[in-house]
């Protein structure tokens, strides 16, 4: 069973930096594709960024140049560095990991989220 727990959200003014952590659980976070999703109030879940087994990545065009996803050395946890964020950046963050090594399907697991709320 994999278990994803987020942390590191909170609220940051306009232009600020957050950075979150994904630590999982039941597998290495380096065998398998991973990602960011988010999820604003009465909007749909999107993708905010993800990971490929082998380390390519793919960003939603919103935070393209903001927003980096990584993974640590000890593959057991994966990061979303977030700089100069704006106010339509706020939403509930979920890490999700997918069953396989590319991130082309809908994840098998999610974390609980964190919350991320930009003032302006």
């Amino acid at each position: 069973q994999v278990q994803l727990v987020e942390s590191g959200g909170g609220l940051v003014q306009a232009g600020g930096s957050l950075r979150l952590s994904c630590g999982a659980s039941g597998r290495t976070v380096s065998s398998y594709a991973m990602g960011w999703f988010r999820q604003a109030p009465g909007k749909e879940r999107e993708r905010v960024a993800a990971m490929h087994w082998n380390g390519g990545t793919t960003y939603a065009e919103s935070v393209q140049g903001r927003f980096t996803i990584s993974r640590d050395k000890a593959k057991t946890a994966v990061f979303l560095q977030m700089d100069n964020l704006k106010p339509e950046d706020t939403a509930v963050y979920y890490c999700a990991a997918y069953a396989g090594t590319t991130f082309f399907s809908a994840p098998a697991y999610w974390g609980q989220g964190t919350q991320v709320t930009v003032s302006s």
